[in-house]
């Protein structure tokens, strides 16, 4: 049974990312596409790997961080290792976005407030040009 490969073609069609996408994380040492000719063949493993990429910054991870996730791929070991670091990825992501959250319910309240005090001192100057006339 012949071992299952993709084209670039076919990855980037299946994971919705652009051929230019994958050739950019071959260039960061993420994927290592074998070669036949001017073709890239990817493996299974490459697969994986840009799976793991495309989900990792959707969930807003880094470029290094995915890099770490791939490096850790072990089906041997049930990817124990690889799955413990990424919830303490997810975890730190979350901490992060709970963060952001916090700072823009502030800025929201900061913004309310610069614009109540706008439209109280619009109204106080709009009454002293109508008494004035």
């Amino acid at each position: 049974m012949a071992k299952q490969t993709y084209s670039i073609s076919d990855l980037a069609q299946e994971l919705d990312v652009t051929t230019r996408t994958i050739r950019f994380y071959e260039e960061q040492g993420m994927l290592a596409p074998a070669r036949r000719g001017q073709e890239r063949i990817y493996s299974p493993k490459d697969r994986v790997a840009l799976k793991l990429i495309v989900r990792g910054k959707r969930l807003g991870l880094s470029l290094a961080e995915c890099k770490t996730l791939i490096e850790l791929y072990d089906p041997q070991t049930g990817n124990q290792k690889q799955l413990n670091i990424m919830l303490g990825m997810i975890a730190e992501r979350r901490a992060q976005l709970e963060q952001q959250l916090l700072d823009i319910q502030q800025m929201q309240l900061e913004l309310d407030s610069a614009e109540e005090r706008c439209r109280a001192a619009l109204a106080e100057t709009v009454g002293k040009t109508a008494a004035a006339k």
